[in-house]
């Protein structure tokens, strides 16, 4: 899956936060870490890139189907976190996430389940930017902001506090513009999400079809 990094003995970790509570909607009601990328779920391959980027612990924000996606996928290693409200938006995912992190983390590695574009080689250079001093950081693809994003213990309380809705950390974003540190990553990842079936079936070969929603059973 690309460069792969360890977490760097002796700092302080960064956890990752991968969220994937979303039920899908555009997508026929399937939640998207079921989507089948590569012949696994989606959510598999989002947990491989963050660590292989270099992020532990990584945590697992679940919402709709919670008990069927943890069944499915393989998520050994991972801390699992719960979110009964996920409907409510991306913003109490976030929350959920930061909340379960233990004490000592340095920052967390925001990354979406449905971006698969994203690879090790950009959480690598997110990390990166932190050890060299970044205490919150976004990707960027052209100049253009994206995901993964960091964001440093220090912003924690401040980012729960922000997110709202499906605002996820773009209030916090918006409030630290001045010390937010982009780094560019469009040479080595794509910053494409998937909401719809046309999306998916750029990414998975299948057909866009009205009403295809995706499912484990197909392959990607």
């Amino acid at each position: 899956m690309g460069d792969v990094r360890a977490p760097v003995a002796g700092l302080p970790p960064v956890a990752a936060l991968v969220l994937a509570a979303g039920g899908g909607r555009r997508l026929g009601g399937r939640p998207k870490a079921l989507l089948a990328y590569r012949g696994r779920p989606l959510l598999e391959h989002a947990v491989a890139v963050v660590r292989g980027g270099g992020c532990a612990p990584v945590h697992v924000v679940l919402g709709a189907e919670r008990e069927r996606v943890a069944a499915t996928a393989e998520l050994a290693g991972c801390a699992v976190v719960a979110n009964p409200d996920w409907a409510s938006g991306l913003g109490s995912s976030l929350r959920a996430g930061l909340a379960s992190l233990p004490p000592g983390c340095s920052a967390a590695l925001v990354a979406l389940v449905d971006t698969p574009g994203v690879t090790p080689a950009a959480v690598a250079r997110l990390l990166a930017a932190h050890r060299a001093g970044a205490a919150l950081a976004a990707a960027c693809y052209g100049g253009g902001r994206g995901h993964p994003v960091l964001i440093g213990a220090r912003y924690f309380g401040e980012a729960a506090a922000g997110a709202r809705g499906d605002t996820g950390a773009r209030a916090l974003l918006a409030a630290r513009a001045g010390e937010l540190v982009l780094v560019e990553c469009g040479d080595v990842a794509a910053p494409d999400d998937v909401d719809t079936p046309q999306d998916w079936a750029r990414w998975s070969g299948q057909p866009g079809q009205p009403g295809w929603p995706g499912s484990l059973g197909q392959s990607g």
